[in-house]
């Protein structure tokens, strides 16, 4: 049946691209053009992909765009009767057919954005070509079309007011509640610092050096009290390499560990899992580690900190995205045209979206626990904490809504002190559990 359907597909690759000399002859027409594209812009660009797909087939005088839609297709028939093992290093040529076919394909939901430099050298030509989606709904459009109900489960989907706008379905909404026989978490908002300073890193304040002092107090205070785990969240990895900078020359690494082992999150996915690694390690032994991560990258999204590994989050700051981006531009733009989404509302959904993501990384199971502590002053106004799901609102106290360094640590101990005992939780087993495996 396989065969069958590979020889189908055969048979729809156009002719001029279906010999193999012919696809190459092809594909080196496709980048000839992506290069002249590239060496020609001179300001930054952004088309449609219908008005892009047009002057990519007038250049490359073809009648239709369907060769460059078989294109991806073709590459895998190729390499596969090439017998070619090591796929991975025809990955480039990949990217590039992929691009093709995307182009081709869709003709509304995406832009081509050209820039032809990096900002922050803007004297030195480096052409970067994006293919940016604007619109989510696109991937899960097949889902909606061919089953009749979907089921979307999440902890972090409330308040769903714009997923139903973005995705672009009407939702039938039920919220089940947390059934817990104690306070397993103990979100907490710290707009202060212990000299009574604001905390408040937005962009503009990201460099105040009262702030990184403050940040820095706290993350040893928090150290020296909470056993095991912590898992510091920043908004960027900028952010973080300004405040680690700042924290080594100020003796504020020194001083954590003394407390616990230190690890850092990377943009290198080997030496970030290496560090993950020996992370769990130092809390396995008693020793306690403290892992440094940002909110938008692989730890944020798929890691958990369960039991141990995470009796704490911290998150420095909201974890925004970069404002300045052209594709998040064009994404913002599209939103406002085609949904009518505001740009500062849908910014503050993503953002905190963003940082239950973080949040729920230390509470996997009904019999964890753990502290989250928020610390920026932003988080204690309504339009900020009131997108924060339901489970996480209704555990934040009035007095936890404006804390400083030194009411946090004194409540983290108080928490800690609490819920650290070893619970029957046999007695549980048919009520709030269902079995005791995993726990």
């Amino acid at each position: 049946a396989i065969g069958g359907l590979e020889g189908e597909l055969e048979q729809l690759i156009p002719g001029d691209i279906r010999q193999a000399s012919d696809f190459v002859a092809f594909m080196r027409r496709v980048v000839d053009f992506l290069k002249e594209r590239l060496r020609g812009t001179s300001i930054v660009e952004a088309v449609d992909n219908a008005t892009f797909m047009k002057a990519m087939c007038s250049k490359m005088q073809l009648a239709e765009p369907k060769s460059l839609r078989f294109a991806s297709q073709r590459l895998k028939s190729l390499l596969h009767t090439l017998e070619i093992v090591d796929v991975d290093s025809y990955e480039p040529i990949s990217v590039i057919v992929d691009f093709c076919h995307l182009i081709a394909a869709y003709t509304q939901g995406f832009k081509v954005i050209i820039e032809p430099f990096d900002e922050r050298l803007p004297n030195i030509p480096d052409p970067l070509l994006h293919l940016a989606c604007l619109d989510a709904s696109l991937a899960i459009k097949s889902v909606f079309e061919h089953f009749q109900s979907v089921v979307i489960t999440s902890g972090t989907l409330s308040p769903i007011d714009l997923y139903p706008k973005i995705l672009n379905f009407v939702p039938i909404t039920k919220t089940f509640e947390m059934s817990l026989s104690r306070e397993c978490i103990c979100p907490m908002i710290v707009t202060r610092g212990s000299d009574q300073m604001p905390l408040n890193a937005r962009f503009q304040n990201r460099s105040d050096r009262s702030i990184i002092i403050n940040y820095g107090r706290l993350l040893v205070e928090m150290c020296a009290v909470v056993p095991d785990g912590v898992v510091v969240f920043f908004p960027s990895y900028r952010y973080m390499e300004e405040v680690v900078g700042a924290w080594a020359n100020s003796k504020v690494l020194e001083q954590v560990t003394e407390h616990k082992l230190l690890f850092i999150e990377t943009q290198d996915v080997v030496e970030t899992t290496l560090a993950l690694e020996n992370f769990k390690r130092a809390c396995d032994v008693g020793r306690g580690a403290v892992f440094f991560s940002v909110a938008r990258g692989k730890v944020a999204e798929g890691i958990d900190f369960d039991r141990h590994y995470g009796r704490a989050v911290i998150i420095l700051g909201i974890p925004f995205q970069y404002t300045l981006s052209k594709i998040l531009k064009a994404r913002l733009e599209y939103m406002k045209e085609k949904y009518q989404i505001d740009e500062g509302d849908f910014l503050t959904f993503d953002a905190m979206r963003q940082a239950s993501q973080c949040m729920g990384r230390v509470i996997r199971s009904k019999t964890d626990y753990g502290l989250m502590i928020l610390a920026d002053q932003r988080y204690s106004r309504a339009d900020k904490r009131n997108k924060l799901p339901s489970w996480i609102r209704k555990h934040i106290k009035d007095a936890h809504l404006n804390m400083s360094t030194d009411l946090c640590v004194s409540q983290a101990k108080e928490f800690l002190s609490t819920v650290s005992h070893k619970e029957p939780w046999e007695s549980q087993v048919g009520s709030i559990l269902l079995s005791l495996e995993g726990d």
